[in-house]
């Protein structure tokens, strides 16, 4: 089994995933998963992005199964939340890309628990660091 890092950002990074909305995507990309014969380790995420940890066999192809996670994901969510579907006019739920790191060099456990505190992370109650506000050239300095 190969172990993969996704994360899946909203269309214009809008603030659209609530916490009953990541449960329900948890669910969601559970079965996505397990018509893929992969496992879905741990997911969570903030308003804007969600975050996964995924085993999967190497027969399947990742980017088939990032086109069904975000594709099924995204039309169940818009049919199951109101407030969701009437953010997007054209029913688009999810950015075109999307990030996937391979997880062979860390342990899973690290992986999994910096996965598990994106939630808590985005209150400011979380054991990871936060990220730094600015990075690079401040605006306005060039």
């Amino acid at each position: 089994m190969l172990h993969v890092h996704l994360v899946f950002v909203t269309k214009y990074r809008r603030n659209v995933l609530s916490d009953p909305a990541i449960r329900d995507l948890r669910r969601i990309f559970a079965k996505v998963c397990k018509d893929f014969e992969a496992e879905l380790i741990e997911c969570d995420g903030e308003d804007d992005h969600v975050h996964l940890l995924v085993h999967y066999p190497p027969k399947i192809a990742l980017s088939k199964l990032v086109n069904s996670l975000k594709g099924v994901s995204s039309r169940l969510l818009r049919e199951t939340r109101p407030e969701i579907s009437g953010r997007y006019h054209k029913g688009v739920l999810w950015s075109p890309s999307y990030f996937a790191a391979s997880c062979g060099g860390a342990p899973l456990a690290i992986i999994a628990e910096y996965v598990k505190s994106q939630r808590e992370a985005a209150k400011g109650c979380s054991r990871v660091p936060p990220r730094p506000q600015r990075r690079g050239v401040p605006r306005g300095s060039r």
